[in-house]
């Protein structure tokens, strides 16, 4: 398993060596962020600049093909002033599962109303309906199924932050605040994260009969 601590201390040394002054916010997303990792887990890093050019994608394609683990590496580059304007409903996740390293991104907070929250969930299930819709019919695709369920790991996330005003990173807490439906999906997509074989009918029309209700 990955030190991310001794990681990140090494992306971020390296970082400010190319970067310098430049550098608005650090961060870390996805299992290694909510402490979850497993061995297969990508290393999911935000970095936001104070502006992003061609030229900047390139170098710090550079800069990290010189890290260990090269192949795990994935995230987020911006520049800030796109990221204060993105659309709000994404911002309400980027911001709560996303772990500090330098900065703060509590200037996004400004944008994160209830509105935001409420079309985070309304585009999240939509995406999902669809995407189930078109896996069972076309693809058949045991991924796709594993994909819609992440999706709908975050979608459960925000109507937990709707109902409840608080934003609960890790499934196994997750659990424990959700209605049965959708802890049996929450339970799923452990498992599929554990290794599990999908079972591609059952999963798919639960997780359609499901998402097709928040519609």
């Amino acid at each position: 398993m990955i030190d991310i601590k001794l990681w990140m201390e090494r992306f971020t040394e390296l970082l400010k060596e190319t970067f310098g002054e430049r550098i608005y916010f650090v961060g870390l997303q996805g299992s290694y962020g909510r402490g979850e990792a497993t061995e297969a887990s990508d290393i999911d890093v935000v970095v936001i600049l104070d502006k992003l050019t061609v030229d900047d994608i390139k170098t710090y394609s550079d800069m990290i093909n010189t890290l260990p683990h090269r192949e795990l590496i994935c995230g987020f580059l911006s520049g800030k002033d796109e990221l204060i304007n993105w659309e709000p409903s994404d911002l309400f996740q980027f911001y709560y599962d996303t772990t500090p390293i330098v900065g703060t991104l509590d200037e996004l907070l400004t944008r994160i109303d209830n509105t935001a929250v409420d079309r985070a969930i309304k585009i999240g299930t939509c995406n999902i309906y669809h995407g189930c819709v078109h896996n069972m019919l076309y693809e058949k695709s045991d991924d796709i199924v594993r994909g819609l369920y992440k999706s709908a790991s975050f979608v459960i996330q925000a109507i937990v932050f709707r109902d409840t005003g608080k934003y609960i990173r890790r499934q196994k807490d997750l659990l424990k605040a959700v209605n049965n439906e959708e802890k049996e999906i929450l339970n799923d997509f452990i498992a599929q994260k554990n290794g599990a074989t999908v079972e591609f009918d059952t999963m798919s029309e639960h997780l359609f009969n499901w998402v097709r209700k928040l519609i």
